[in-house]
């Protein structure tokens, strides 16, 4: 039966087939150390959880929602923006609450495209970043590009072989997969040459609070006049290990608010109340939490690099982010990320995410997700460096058992 228009434009879901081998490992009683999916594994924050029980027992917040976020909750989240960024947002028109930043920019998508309309977008990237214009008509023309002075050069020429000329350049700061972060300076020229070459921006800052060097990384809404033309993406999950909940946030330009807001109101009734309750107390805390989940994941990051550099895989030091991007030991590299993956379970009861799956541009490399302790990331790296070991005795056995089946 032949597949429907927009299901073919998507590829084949790399992701699933490490999700397969890993559940046929662990249906053999392998115990598989999950260092793929960024799924976080701390628990959310005590308070906020006894904020939902609170609220939930009152039976007025069962009833429906609102999809744009209570006001309550959109006060919270300007309150933020003002605390962490100096920028100032009304947020009647410029924050609408969404079901993660997942779903803001799927609807996003779905709001501004029209079929055949060009997106720029960073390769590697989040799938969303791509895919969700690719499901609304769009085109996507890649750009592999980083947050340094061959960025302006590359989106010149994406603009340049473009026909129609682009709608909008997508941005993620903190980057997932890459784990790369951007300097204000970068924003402000972004910015100024987006405005010249009329060119929305959208922007994705979901780990904008999970950073180790000491410098919080920058909101491109802190640019003067940004948001003329940027709206910009937030998520809880990472920042108060929520991401169950599926609560996030859009904020910015209020003409693509109100894009996004009028498509939303026609797809869902927002998220339960009290999540939107527990969430607005969450933002309007201290920055406790925030500061005890960035602790943990910057031991994690120490311990990963540290271990695994002891069994002989090199992984430079992520600045920000809950993953590292991993280059694929050289002895491999020519396999590929998808098969080397593979490898780190059937060989070392290892999960990572293959690169490829954020672009084909990323297939020299894996991400690397600090979900797992101390105790848990070690262990892998001892695993590994047995593999690592009994490959370089003999290299020509090993190959992924998959190849076999």
């Amino acid at each position: 039966m032949e597949e429907f228009h927009k299901v073919r434009r998507l590829p084949p879901y790399v992701f699933e087939q490490v999700n397969r081998l890993k559940a046929s490992a662990r249906s053999r009683g392998a115990d598989i150390i999950d260092l793929g999916m960024g799924n976080p594994d701390l628990p959310t924050p005590k308070a906020i959880v006894d904020k939902l029980c609170e609220v939930v027992r009152d039976p007025r917040t069962h009833r429906y929602s609102s999809s744009r976020g209570i006001p309550g909750l959109r006060r919270a989240q300007a309150s933020y923006y003002a605390r962490r960024f100096g920028v100032k947002l009304n947020p009647d028109t410029q924050v609408v609450a969404t079901l993660g930043s997942k779903e803001g920019f799927a609807n996003m998508a779905q709001a501004i495209t029209a079929p055949g309309d060009v997106i720029l977008c960073p390769n590697p990237t989040y799938p969303i970043h791509a895919f969700g214009f690719i499901m609304s008509g769009g085109v996507i023309r890649s750009l592999q590009v980083e947050p340094d002075d061959g960025f302006i050069p590359a989106v010149e020429r994406g603009i340049r072989h473009s026909i129609p000329k682009p709608l909008a350049l997508i941005l993620n700061y903190p980057s997932n997969p890459t784990a790369l972060v951007a300097s204000l300076d970068f924003y402000k020229d972004v910015v100024a040459f987006a405005k010249k070459n009329d060119i929305i921006i959208l922007s994705d800052l979901a780990y904008s609070e999970i950073y180790f060097d000491g410098n919080p990384p920058p909101s491109v809404l802190q640019v003067p006049g940004a948001i003329d033309i940027c709206v910009e993406f937030t998520s809880m999950s990472k920042t108060f290990s929520m991401p169950g909940w599926r609560m996030g946030f859009a904020v910015g330009n209020e003409r693509l608010i109100s894009a996004l807001t009028r498509v939303k109101s026609y797809l869902d009734y927002g998220a339960f109340t009290p999540i939107q309750v527990a969430a607005a107390h969450a933002l309007n805390g201290d920055g406790a939490d925030i500061a005890e989940v960035r602790d943990i994941y910057h031991k994690r990051r120490d311990v990963m690099v540290d271990a695994f550099g002891r069994a002989g895989w090199t992984i430079p030091a992520p600045a920000a982010s809950m993953f590292a991007w991993a280059p694929i030991p050289e002895p491999f590299r020519h396999l590929g990320s998808l098969e080397f993956s593979k490898l780190l379970i059937e060989h070392a009861d290892v999960a990572v995410a293959p690169g490829v799956g954020f672009g084909e541009y990323g297939d020299e490399f894996v991400r690397v997700a600090l979900v797992e302790n101390e105790h848990r990331i070690r262990q892998a790296a001892r695993n590994i460096k047995k593999f690592l070991s009994s490959s370089a005795k003999q290299p020509n056995n090993v190959v992924p058992l998959s190849a076999h089946r």
